[in-house]
């Protein structure tokens, strides 16, 4: 595993007692993060829901905090673990977030948005003073691009010209699917997956992207991302960026 050398690296056990397999143990150590009284962003997807769990446990233990969801499946989680629940418009800002990702690069870039919940990933993000990534090893990548897809949240109203105008940015947009329905969002849109090759400009390309009518976002999350963990077998890896 390489990332720059400008990153703080730590390594941690992740023998902790009681944890049933990796997620959960990586979701457990996750939580010294936290501080109580903390408004705490909730991702959404696997590793996320492995923290929400470990967080749901912790408050049951006496942890105060209060969570901002970024997705209507996290947010029925939560309240059923007990996780006080707030929106963006009742927290003047989020302390920490912690959500997944689908790849990483060694500057903590990231690709989100195999689970259709980026735009509001994306929002929760940007309201917290920390973003805190949980992934498995098989996420880090050399540069952004190399699994192949990028997901692009499409207003429906305007599904056929945002293919059109991807596919002359050389993208092979495909309409996501589920269970041969159109993919809706929690926003009521749908998303375009992207065919892309590694991306050596991943900011200009977003930027190329955004300046289509009707995206209303990439799964591109560049300098977002201020700690990453990364599960590698039976231990963590910690990657700093630094507090925003």
């Amino acid at each position: 595993m390489s990332q720059e050398s400008c990153l703080h690296n730590q390594h941690l056990s992740s023998n902790t007692p009681g944890a049933p397999g990796a997620q959960p143990s990586m979701a457990t150590m996750a939580l010294e993060f936290i501080k109580d009284g903390d408004v705490v962003g909730l991702g959404t997807g696997r590793a996320a829901t492995a923290f929400v769990r470990a967080l749901g446990d912790a408050v049951k233990a006496g942890l105060r905090v209060t969570g901002v969801s970024t997705s209507q499946v996290t947010a029925a989680l939560a309240a059923q673990l007990g996780i006080p629940l707030a929106t963006l418009e009742e927290v003047s800002s989020i302390d920490v977030t912690f959500d997944g990702a689908d790849e990483v690069d060694p500057k903590l870039d990231l690709i989100k948005g195999y689970g259709g919940a980026h735009v509001r990933e994306k929002i929760v993000a940007a309201s917290s003073r920390r973003l805190v990534i949980l992934v498995g090893a098989e996420k880090l990548v050399p540069v952004l691009g190399s699994r192949g897809i990028l997901p692009v949240e499409v207003v429906p109203f305007g599904l056929s010209l945002c293919r059109r105008r991807l596919a002359e940015l050389g993208c092979g947009p495909t309409a996501r699917e589920h269970y041969g329905q159109p993919f809706v969002t929690d926003n009521g849109n749908q998303i375009l997956d992207c065919s892309i090759s590694p991306l050596s400009d991943p900011a200009a390309f977003e930027q190329a992207i955004l300046g289509i009518p009707g995206v209303v976002g990439t799964g591109l999350f560049i300098g977002m991302a201020d700690t990453v963990l990364v599960q590698d077998g039976d231990a963590v890896h910690v990657q700093q960026r630094g507090d925003r």
